[in-house]
């Protein structure tokens, strides 16, 4: 079969008919491609299958599987969906998100150089400082939204690696842009698409090579599995990272494929009453008196709003902003009701994150002053609830 996409839509033109069915990415998420029903006793939920190891009928035979390290068919079926969603050729599904950017820093070797951007998720940060540099890898911090970073490329620059939006500063990368410069030059483009799932963003439309998502987040969406994901479409690259998922051994198991199967089909009904809540939480902070700053791309202030609007369906649902002090910003986190105070994001529960003590704990404080990550910083992972009920919240909370 052949899927062709069209404005958002996706078109199966089968080969011996003309009639061409569309299906939006909301239908998708219900009707998913390769379920096999009839194979699995018509069941409409994927089964779940825990079994670390699959018979063989014979040496040499033809078997789809094998070891549950290396496939596992919950496992493969939900891979199947997410590269569907993120129009790639393949993807793998890991233990957790750290354990795919892990898995994807195995494509290089020491001596090689990376350009990141200035503002990540601060796991990201600790693993290039405590890890890859151990391991002889080089990087060069630098603002991707901003000019004068292509200076920093050398002769043994290999990848560019980045977040659009950043986390938590909520920068907007031109990833299209990014995907030209990297095609010129030769280098990987690898771009985290967390922030907005591919709901909102599909990087590999806009000449990203790699996409990586911690799917504890968005894809899950339930607070309730931890997972990563790595999304290819080039076939070499897809060969050499199955060939490292299966050496480094990191992938998740069949119950936890099978509630992030679960939690895609909720998918776009959360993100889009997520971000109809973030844009008007993010107008009631832009007006508050104690509020300093508010970095929400749905702003039309915001510098990278164009940008967004461009390359992406939707805004998402990640607002951070800044109150008067630090000892304002956590009065605050103990006063939150109905909101958590709580490190992690894209459930279906709103959660209020510190990053200088929860996210980016382990980031030095030079990095996050130039990265504009304050004691009076807080980031809000904007969930399903009533949107007024979340304001009052945040109302009494400010005082």
């Amino acid at each position: 079969m052949c899927w062709k996409r069209k404005k958002g839509f996706f078109y199966h033109r089968g080969r011996k008919r003309e009639r061409i069915m569309a299906y939006h990415i909301s239908t998708r998420c219900q009707h998913l491609e390769g379920q096999n029903k009839e194979e699995h006793y018509g069941a409409i939920s994927y089964p779940i299958y825990p079994s670390s190891a699959f018979i063989h009928q014979e040496v040499g035979g033809k078997n789809p599987y094998d070891y549950s390290r290396l496939q596992n068919p919950t496992r493969a079926q939900l891979e199947k969906v997410v590269a569907s969603l993120e129009h790639g050729t393949d993807c793998i599904a890991l233990s957790s998100g750290i354990a795919a950017l892990a898995c994807i820093m195995e494509l290089f070797r020491p001596g090689d150089h990376i350009i990141i951007d200035r503002d990540l998720y601060g796991g990201s940060i600790r693993y290039f400082r405590e890890v890859n540099e151990k391991n002889g890898l080089q990087f060069s911090r630098v603002s991707l939204h901003e000019d004068g970073w292509e200076k920093e490329v050398k002769e043994n620059t290999k990848a560019i690696f980045l977040e659009s939006p950043t986390n938590p500063c909520m920068n907007v990368n031109d990833i299209e842009a990014l995907g030209k410069f990297c095609k010129a030059h030769n280098l990987l483009l690898i771009v985290d698409n967390t922030f907005l799932s591919p709901y909102f963003q599909n990087p590999l439309d806009l000449g990203a090579d790699i996409v990586l998502h911690s799917g504890t987040k968005f894809l899950s969406g339930h607070h309730d599995a931890i997972a990563g994901f790595i999304v290819v479409k080039d076939e070499a690259l897809q060969e050499r990272l199955r060939f490292l998922f299966k050496t480094t051994g990191a992938g998740l198991d069949a119950f936890d494929s099978w509630l992030i199967l679960r939690g895609i089909k909720t998918l776009a009904i959360r993100m889009e009453k997520a971000q109809e809540n973030s844009l008007k939480i993010a107008e009631f902070l832009e007006k508050h008196p104690k509020v300093k700053r508010v970095l929400y791309p749905g702003l039309p202030n915001h510098p990278g709003h164009e940008l967004m609007k461009k390359q992406a369906r939707g805004f998402g649902a990640m607002i951070s902003f800044d109150v008067e002090s630090g000892e304002e910003a956590k009065e605050i986190l103990k006063r939150i009701q109905l909101i958590y105070f709580a490190e992690s994001l894209g459930g279906t529960e709103s959660l209020l994150t510190y990053p200088l003590t929860q996210t980016h704990a382990d980031v030095p404080k030079e990095i996050l002053a130039e990265n504009g990550i304050y004691e009076t910083t807080l980031r809000l992972s904007v969930g399903i609830e009533d949107a007024e009920d979340l304001i009052s919240d945040l109302k009494q909370a400010l005082g």
